[in-house]
C-alpha cells in the first residue's frame, strides 16, 4: 500500500499531477482541481495517499492532510460513492462544511456534486450523521452551517464557489447572520 508519496512535480492536469520520488519512480496522483491549480511544475510536493486497486488500474489519490484522507475513506464506506465521488464531495468546501453539511442533513448542498442523486445524497447523510457529529465540536457545526449559507448566497448572486468560498475564508462568523456575512464578502469582493 503507498501511503505517502514525497517528491517533485514533473506535469500536472487539471485533476491529476506527475510526482517524481527520489528513487525515480513516477506516481500520478489524483487530486482535488483547487489543490492542482495551486501546484507548480518544479516545486517539492508532499501528500498522503489512498491507493485503489481496480480491475484494470492502480489509481492514487492524493491529499495534503491525514484529515482529509480520512474524511475521503469515511465516504468511500457509503453504497454508491466511490473514489472520484468522495473527491468531489471534498470540493464542495471545507471538511468542517462538508460535516456540517452532513450534519444538519443538507441533501441539496450534497446533490451539488456532479452523479450524485438525491437518493445518494440522503444515502450519505443517514449513514454518516453519526459519525460526522462526534467528529466536530457543534459550535464548528453552527458556524460552518452559516459559512456554507452565505457561500451559497454569493453563488446566487453569480459568484463562482470558488470566489464565494475565498471571500468568506477569513470572515470572523462570531454572532454573525447569513445577512451580515454575505454584506461582508461582498465588500470583500468590490476591492
Amino acid at each position: 500500500m503507498i501511503s505517502y508519496i514525497k517528491g517533485k512535480i514533473l506535469e500536472k492536469s487539471e485533476r491529476s499531477i506527475l510526482v517524481l520520488t527520489e528513487g525515480g519512480v513516477g506516481y500520478e496522483v489524483c487530486a482535488q482541481v483547487l489543490k492542482c491549480a495551486s501546484l507548480q511544475v518544479g516545486e517539492n510536493v508532499n501528500l498522503y495517499t489512498y491507493l485503489r486497486v481496480g480491475e484494470n488500474a492502480l489509481d492514487l489519490f492524493g491529499f495534503e492532510t491525514l484529515e482529509e484522507k480520512s474524511f475521503f475513506e469515511l465516504l468511500l464506506t457509503v453504497s454508491g460513492i466511490g473514489p472520484k465521488s468522495a473527491m468531489h464531495i471534498l470540493e464542495l468546501g471545507s471538511l468542517e462544511e462538508i460535516s456540517a453539511a452532513i450534519g444538519r442533513g443538507d441533501v441539496d448542498y450534497l446533490t451539488k456534486v456532479s452523479g450524485i442523486g438525491k437518493k445518494t445524497a440522503e444515502r450519505v447523510v443517514v449513514e454518516l450523521k453519526s459519525k460526522v457529529i462526534k467528529s466536530v465540536k457543534s459550535t464548528k457545526l453552527g458556524d460552518s452551517e452559516v459559512l456554507g449559507e452565505a457561500i451559497d448566497g454569493l453563488v446566487s448572486l453569480g459568484y463562482s464557489r470558488e470566489e464565494a468560498r475565498e471571500a468568506v475564508r477569513d470572515l470572523p462568523v462570531e454572532s454573525k447572520d447569513t445577512g451580515k456575512l454575505v454584506k461582508e464578502a461582498l465588500r470583500k469582493l468590490g476591492k
